[in-house]
């Protein structure tokens, strides 16, 4: 074992671009504290004119609940047909992108940065993450930064990945792993 250790006071987010001004940082964490997380139920429309004020690009029809969190606006791509569920929270220190009719349930976190643990420094790293057409990430999930789920995909309830999710594959656990593939059925039960 080495005598290194690590030392906190010497941490910089060296090469990390919040991609906005500190007053724009700062009016969006006012916005979202005030307005946008507590915003009504019903209100979509004005959630959705929040983010694109600070440069989100918003599909229409996305339906965003109380209390999602939202880091950096302006590092955010929705597609159409978006649900954000109850406290689900995007920490999009990278860019996150959300593909058409992707429903991120209640508490589901997609976290698009971390440390290297190897790091004296703790320095921090931040991949992107993308969300495929037509997945669905349940109630307290975790995805971490870099990580593609791809088209269809499921991640259930409170399962963890770090990596690479396959299209129409059904992944549980932590570390999630594939249990079985997703068959859309056919017909309209409406």
């Amino acid at each position: 074992m080495g005598s290194k250790q690590v030392d906190l006071s010497a941490y910089k987010a060296i090469g990390f671009d919040r991609g906005a001004s500190v007053f724009k940082e700062g009016l969006w964490l006012l916005v979202s504290l005030l307005l946008f997380r507590l915003c009504p139920l019903k209100l979509f429309a004005l959630k959705r004119l929040m983010l694109e004020c600070f440069g989100a690009k918003v599909g229409k029809g996305v339906v965003i609940k109380p209390g999602a969190r939202i880091t950096f606006p302006w590092k955010l791509t929705l597609g159409d047909y978006i649900w954000l569920g109850e406290d689900s929270w995007l920490l999009n220190l990278a860019s996150v992108t959300i593909e058409s009719h992707v429903c991120i349930s209640q508490r589901a976190f997609l976290c698009a940065g971390s440390h290297d643990y190897k790091s004296p420094r703790f320095d921090l790293i931040v991949k992107p993450i993308i969300i495929e057409r037509g997945a669905w990430l349940g109630a307290g999930a975790f995805v971490g930064p870099g990580v593609r789920v791809g088209s269809h995909a499921v991640l259930t309830a409170n399962s963890v990945t770090a990596k690479d999710l396959e299209p129409f594959g059904i992944y549980q656990g932590n570390p999630a792993v594939l249990v079985r593939r997703r068959v859309i059925s056919e017909e309209d039960r409406a």
